[in-house]
């Protein structure tokens, strides 16, 4: 589909080394060139050509999502490269389920670190729905957002792109700064302190975006000394200076003070990512709207944000990409309920397990995520991620869910005076020998902002919470079979530390899902070694 567009992509590669030079001359403050304006508005045009020809191909795919899902099905049968694939051919619903069973993520091979993997995306899967993501996202975030794409507006400030499909003209020339491919989070962060401007700011994911910010309170003055030292002229010492003024503030609406014309913030969404995105959303990017192009999971784009004005989390299944079923859930127990549904047999207000079939393994994995069906786009279902069933607590059999056990400690959270919340971790008290002489308990890490000791009546309050949250847990807990949880605070930088250790398995996906429930001691102990209280 991006034949026709070749032509106007020529023309801005011709037209990007003459506006580079013209960027450079001290003419700059004035004004842009003509030649920026002429690059920005042919990309431009080329991508609303391309994403008005994406939104008419998902508006057919999903008025006929039955038929859109048996050429997905035929088109993952025929890529198959496994030798036990029976089925080239066939397209039939119910032979495929038979032939090829489930498979939950925990039964696919480990590396030998421990670290779970899940089946990879293959490159059709990133190439058809991430582009769609990408194109539909940006297209989106225009209509909503008229002025958030102009030159020179947005800026990233991580290496990794919330973007799920790099785009194949110069970021330059839709308005981004800083150097294409550019790895260095300091030297993206100066990029972008240099531009009071902005009106986008862009992050891989919120948890990445979260360190950037907790790095710039660390760091401040000697980022405020590279931004006076970087230019002989007045604008940059004198930026400096408001870069010191902003940080004396505190972080509550920090963005704004630093980019007073900001209006958007854009991350890509993946499970671990809420407390961060909250976080954010109540001090440092206060009074700005969170946009996300797309819901990753297993290392690929599988749901579309189309709607940046509606609420944050709210993502279309779309038919035409990867071959995705709905395995529904019991209500109450997270537990299979019956066989797996196609997207179009979905029903509004029950909650599904993602399955994805990937074509070069020729494997059905459960991949863990589960959403809740909240409205329908045609005949496909539009979804709020609702949790995550490998991160569950289980020391007595009680299964304490992802989501029961956030929302207690949000609770807790929010009765210790002065705490905001940044992340957490947690652990089975035998991975870490810890209930010896004591009944299993859960052993908490939290990093927090605003308190820097928990007080014991501060730590009760989780317990309470959970016991509140979990009448199975309340029970064991009144008959003693399970111990209270301890909650360690740690301290900053001990998350980060932990990510780099996740990321650094030659096998993780982007975006790295957090996991909430570590399941390896050596992962623990990334947590246990920076408690401060």
């Amino acid at each position: 589909m991006l034949l026709p567009l070749l032509p106007c992509l020529a023309l801005c590669l011709l037209l990007l080394p003459l506006a580079v030079l013209w960027r450079r001359r001290p003419s700059q403050d004035a004004r842009l060139s003509w030649l920026v304006h002429l690059q920005h508005r042919v990309a431009w045009g080329a991508l609303c050509w391309a994403a008005a020809w994406q939104r008419k191909s998902l508006v057919r795919s999903t008025l006929h999502a039955g038929q859109s899902q048996q050429r997905a099905l035929r088109r993952c049968l025929q890529g198959a490269q496994s030798p036990r694939c029976p089925l080239r051919g066939s397209t039939d619903i119910g032979v495929f389920r038979n032939h090829l069973p489930l498979t939950k993520a925990s039964q696919l091979q480990e590396e030998e670190s421990g670290v779970q993997l899940l089946p990879p995306a293959s490159k059709q899967y990133r190439g058809e729905v991430s582009l769609q993501a990408t194109l539909l996202g940006l297209a989106a975030l225009k209509k909503t957002c008229p002025e958030v794409l102009a030159p020179e507006g947005t800026a990233r400030v991580t290496p990794s792109s919330p973007w799920p499909y790099p785009l194949p003209w110069p970021w330059h020339a839709l308005g981004q700064l800083g150097p294409a491919g550019a790895k260095d989070p300091r030297a993206l962060l100066l990029e972008a302190l240099r531009s009071p401007g902005l009106r986008a700011l862009e992050a891989g994911t919120a948890v990445e975006l979260l360190d950037v910010f907790l790095g710039l309170e660390a760091d401040g003055e000697e980022l405020a000394e590279a931004l006076a030292a970087g230019n002989p002229g007045a604008s940059l010492p004198r930026r400096a200076a408001e870069l010191r003024e902003a940080l004396e503030q505190g972080p509550r609406g920090l963005a704004l003070r630093l980019w007073p014309k900001l209006q958007v913030v854009v991350t890509l969404d993946a499970g671990g990512q809420a407390e961060a995105v909250a976080a954010l959303g109540a001090l440092w990017c206060q009074g700005l709207a969170f946009f996300s192009p797309a819901y990753a999971a297993s290392g690929g784009a599988v749901g579309l944000s189309l709607w940046p004005e509606q609420p944050h989390g709210l993502y279309l299944l779309p038919p035409g990409g990867p071959f995705i079923e709905l395995l529904p859930l019991k209500e109450g127990t997270r537990e299979e309920a019956a066989p797996t549904v196609l997207l179009a047999e979905a029903q509004k207000g029950k909650e599904y397990e993602l399955v994805l079939t990937d074509h070069t393994s020729l494997t059905r994995c459960r991949l863990g995520d589960v959403v809740q069906v909240v409205g329908a786009y045609n005949q496909c279902p539009v979804v709020r991620f609702i949790c995550r069933l490998g991160q569950t607590l289980s020391v007595r059999g009680e299964d304490t869910g992802e989501d029961v056990f956030s929302e207690a400690l949000g609770r807790a959270v929010g009765q210790w005076p002065g705490a905001r919340l940044l992340d957490h971790g947690c652990v089975e008290s035998s991975i870490l020998d810890s209930s010896e002489g004591s009944a299993p308990h859960y052993e908490v890490f939290v990093a927090l902002k605003g308190l820097r000791n928990l007080s014991e009546e501060n730590r009760d309050k989780l317990d309470h919470c959970l016991q509140e949250a979990s009448a199975r847990y309340k029970s064991l807990r009144f008959r003693g079979s399970v111990g209270p949880a301890q909650v360690h605070l740690v301290g900053w930088g001990a998350f980060r530390e932990l990510r780099a250790a996740l990321a650094a398995c030659p096998s993780a996906p982007f975006p790295p899902e957090m996991p909430r429930v570590l399941k390896h001691r050596y992962l623990a102990q990334y947590l246990q070694r920076r408690v401060v209280s």
